[in-house]
């Protein structure tokens, strides 16, 4: 069964953020809370826990998973931006979007889209997220937890823990996550398009 770690939403604490983090740089899968949503993270670029995030949520191989960071300045090592793009995904983060973007040759090849070679980005405006960020030392791969059938992400981190306790291997729930999932903004076509309308406001990305 899946460890249940609940911690502080406003000072998690720092033993068990790290709990968290050494399962994470174990290879194991962990659900945590964020702006928009529990999801799940696992290490940067791992195959395995990657495989088991597509085998729990029935993902085919056109999946983009996300990189989530801790802040902005991150982002120039793993994903290509211009100038336009710069500015308007650095206006409206840290908060609840993910953004698709062309990946550099850093990134490990297990989080890309297998065509395009793009991926998902993501800076999270949730304390506990970014604490456990801090706390690894470097970008997670992550995807919503959002289970087949379902239009948003879980919420409960008990009912993670309950339902899939045999899928996972630690819940950190600190009680304070947001009720729907990222919008979504792919940058990676012709134009720019919002593929998802979730709890960020599409309008700075709608021409």
């Amino acid at each position: 069964m899946a460890r249940y770690l609940d911690v502080h939403p406003n000072n998690p604490q720092p033993r068990a953020l790290a709990q968290a983090a050494q399962v994470i740089r174990d290879g194991g899968l962990v659900a945590y809370p964020t702006d928009s949503g529990f999801a799940l993270g696992c290490q940067m670029g791992n195959r395995d826990a990657i495989d088991r995030i597509k085998r729990l949520r029935r993902l085919d191989d056109k999946h983009h998973f996300t990189l989530v960071v801790s802040e902005f300045a991150q982002l120039g090592q793993w994903v290509e931006m211009d100038n336009w793009e710069f500015r308007a995904i650095k206006a409206n983060t840290p908060g609840p979007y993910t953004f698709i973007l062309r990946a550099t040759r850093e990134l490990p090849r297990a989080m890309l889209h297998p065509r395009k070679k793009t991926v998902g980005v993501r800076i999270p405006d949730h304390v506990t997220a970014l604490a456990l960020l801090s706390e690894l030392g470097e970008p997670l791969t992550s995807s919503s937890l959002i289970l087949p059938d379902q239009d948003d992400p879980m919420t409960e981190g008990w009912q993670i823990a309950d339902e899939l306790g045999h899928d996972i291997d630690l819940v950190l729930d600190s009680g304070d996550v947001g009720a729907g999932p990222t919008t979504v903004v792919d940058f990676t076509g012709d134009g720019v398009e919002v593929v998802r309308d979730g709890t960020g406001d599409p309008a700075p990305f709608v021409e």
